[in-house]
């Protein structure tokens, strides 16, 4: 697996692609309150620190590389292919971005984005009647903008794993948990009945069909 083109040093396509999906969670996240800029703060240092290791500079891949080495002594850890860790790691050949786990990976952040998508335009409706956001994806989970954040990482996570973006994953899952919970308190203060009846029949992260038809 040789590759005579610099993999890594690309500072212009960090700076390029970190601002590319910062803006773009940006315009369909478009955060309001601290707590809102908190978790989207968050998810873009996971951008950030993804697209460094990526394009910039390969730190998983120095701090493994005597392991690596020893491991697979053929592979040119410093290509652009090596940095498909689960790819190397399974002793695959060819171009990564054709294995399943790269297509999994899209499939997992275009969700993540079409619902961020679509999550925001129901809250921002409620807002402006100040009303809860029961419709759309609202309709399946109490929270689908904090579980969006979670498939685009996971999805980042099975293309590109690094060690800061593998430790940041569980720390940031559990704040967008505890950001759910707060703000379910504040949502139970305000509707009252209106938002335990409708905590009852919606899950809160994960989709419940059959919690649904029996509400």
């Amino acid at each position: 697996m040789q590759n005579d083109a610099p993999a890594y040093g690309l500072w212009g396509l960090v700076a390029l692609n970190s601002l590319l999906f910062v803006a773009f969670a940006f315009s369909f996240f478009k955060p309001q309150t601290t707590r809102d800029w908190r978790s989207f703060s968050a998810f873009s240092a996971f951008v950030v620190a993804l697209f460094v290791e990526m394009y910039g500079f390969p730190l998983t891949i120095y701090l493994l590389s005597g392991w690596l080495q020893a491991r697979f002594p053929k592979v040119d850890l410093l290509s652009h292919e090596a940095g498909h860790l689960w790819w190397t790691l399974t002793g695959r050949h060819g171009d990564p971005h054709a294995g399943v786990l790269h297509i999994v990976s899209l499939v997992f952040i275009g969700l993540g984005f079409w619902l961020l998508s679509a999550a925001w335009n129901v809250l921002y409706h409620a807002q402006r009647r100040h009303a809860m956001a029961v419709s759309g994806p609202y309709a399946r989970v109490r929270h689908p903008q904090y579980v969006a954040f979670v498939l685009i990482m996971l999805g980042f996570l099975l293309q590109w794993p690094t060690l800061p973006t593998v430790l940041m994953f569980p720390i940031l899952t559990v704040m967008y948990v505890r950001l759910s919970l707060a703000e379910e308190r504040e949502s139970e203060q305000s509707f009252g009945d209106a938002w335990r009846n409708y905590a009852r029949a919606t899950p809160r992260f994960v989709p419940s069909w059959r919690l649904r038809r029996a509400a």
